[in-house]
């Protein structure tokens, strides 16, 4: 519905926008999220300065829209504060207020990580597009749904990741590490991209910390990985854990549990959904990945891998079990457990939490021994997970403080005072001492409250009469009170009473 609104006087016909600018007429829109003012720029400052405005205001010349109008929305619960172009729907900013959860879980990442021996590689964002369709799979819902592809001017195909491991393998290939060392422990932290419906915890760009061990098929190597990962999962502050293994089988003995579950599954076909009526075409195993009601009740009595794994594929899971048992790990054995990636064989794993109440997926992994014969290379083993660092973040401690606050404030009032406080605060920079300056030297109240909203530890005061004195006055912010502190000397005296 659009009404039709005048900026002339009242009583006097609103005159339409013709094609060359000169009418003055305003159109309100209604849309999903509210009201669009588009308007004429010389109206621009009358409407934003009117408490009419809701969502969007725009500029309009000559009945189109070009590209260099002026574009602002405005944001009601910040009393009309232009909002400008947003992010695209489902990439998120992650703010100062959480950035200290993330450095704190890559950190964690980082130390407990090269202490298990690993190291850390950096891979592109963008790959070919081949990288990922041959070695996740054709019939999988990232090759087939999910990713972002496109064709570049050259007429390549790329595609931005949507998985860590293949990117990883592919750089082990293509600079040869094997030459050094047959084996590679190897992790990365990075962004990851798929085109799925956002939600809260799920985006379209996402983060992933992957490890990742190369050219070890021992099942010591599948316990280890595992080990490493409970042990930080738990060093980060998550508890309630629970460990969940099984057997996917290999090239050798998965084809014929394939074959079984199709049959099985095409005896259930009018209970399956549109996606799983496709994945008993292309990859029955996705089935058991489906949320949909009736989907789940015609999983309840398919067929089991562990009935159809080989004898080799028992041997290395039996081992697999001893080994975790070693390292006095518990674990459940669920035989439903499939993974997302068709190059998944043997070992796959999953640990959820508890922390919240209900059960969570944490992060999820196994071994892929077939990973680079897929993508063109050598016969080379690899075991490795993935976490989701949304996820994980969501449920870390909540009473933990994450955010790295100013030891110091420093209140300077007058011109004389703020000079010598940007004397004392470069110098306590250069000394690793966080503190924060009010340059505009507002009055003592404003700064204060300006230090309480920071959470500052402890405020510096200096002002005319402090200088004269040659002491400045030091507050505990949290107790309020305050001593006088000698101007000489006053870093190391800073140092040694708020650090």
């Amino acid at each position: 519905m659009t009404f039709s609104l005048s900026p002339l006087p009242a009583g006097r016909q609103a005159l339409p926008c013709d094609r060359r600018g000169e009418g003055r007429s305003l159109r309100l829109a209604t849309e999903v999220r509210g009201i669009s003012i588009l308007t004429f720029g010389s109206q621009w400052d009358k409407l934003v300065r009117s408490k009419s405005c809701s969502v969007g205001i725009y500029c309009r010349r000559d009945g189109y829209w070009p590209s260099t109008n002026r574009a602002l929305q405005f944001d009601k619960r910040r009393k009309g504060a232009p909002v400008g172009i947003k992010a695209v729907r489902g990439f998120n900013d992650v703010l100062p207020d959480e950035i200290g959860k993330w450095q704190y879980v890559e950190k964690t990442a980082r130390e407990v990580f090269e202490g298990f021996g690993f190291s850390e590689i950096r891979i592109p964002i963008l790959e070919p597009t081949e990288l990922f369709s041959r070695g996740i799979g054709e019939a999988t819902d990232i090759v087939e749904k999910e990713m972002y592809t496109f064709t570049d001017r050259s007429g390549n195909s790329l595609t931005l990741r949507p998985e860590a491991t293949a990117s990883m393998a592919r750089a082990y290939l293509e600079h040869q590490l094997y030459t050094f060392d047959p084996v590679a422990k190897l992790y990365c932290i990075g962004p990851m991209f798929r085109y799925e419906r956002p939600q809260k915890g799920r985006y379209r760009q996402f983060y992933q910390i992957d490890a990742e061990v190369f050219g070890v098929e021992n099942p010591m190597a599948d316990a280890e990985v595992i080990v490493m990962l409970i042990y930080f999962l738990k060093k980060v502050g998550l508890e309630k854990l629970e460990l969940q293994i099984n057997s996917l089988g290999d090239r050798v003995c998965r084809p014929r549990y394939r074959e079984e579950l199709k049959k099985f599954f095409t005896s259930k076909s009018f209970q399956l959904c549109e996606d799983c009526q496709r994945r008993l075409q292309t990859n029955p195993l996705r089935i058991f990945d489906c949320k949909v009601e009736t989907c789940q009740a015609a999983i309840a009595d398919a067929p089991k891998v562990s009935d159809f794994i080989c004898l080799e594929c028992q041997k290395h899971f039996d081992k697999v079990k001893e080994y975790l048992e070693m390292a006095g790990l518990t674990y459940i054995l669920n035989p439903r457990m499939v993974r997302g990636l068709d190059y998944y064989t043997r070992t796959a794993f999953e640990v959820v939490s508890y922390q919240l109440g209900s059960q969570n997926a944490v992060t999820g992994g196994g071994r892929y021994d077939n990973l680079f014969q897929e993508i063109g290379g050598l016969d080379i083993p690899g075991i490795g997970f993935a976490i989701g660092m949304e996820r994980l973040v969501s449920l870390l401690p909540k009473e933990k403080e994450f955010v790295l606050r100013p030891h110091l404030f420093v209140a300077a009032l007058g011109e004389g005072p703020l000079k010598e406080a940007y004397r004392i605060i470069n110098q306590l920079h250069l000394a690793e001492v966080r503190a924060e300056l009010d340059y505009e030297s507002k009055s003592l109240k404003s700064q204060m409250r300006r230090a309480d909203k920071l959470k500052a530890r402890y405020a510096l005061i200096l002002g005319e009469e402090e200088l004269k004195k040659g002491k400045a006055v030091l507050r505990n912010m949290e107790t309020k009170s305050q001593e006088e502190i000698p101007m000489a000397n006053l870093l190391e005296t800073l140092k040694s009473k708020i650090l």
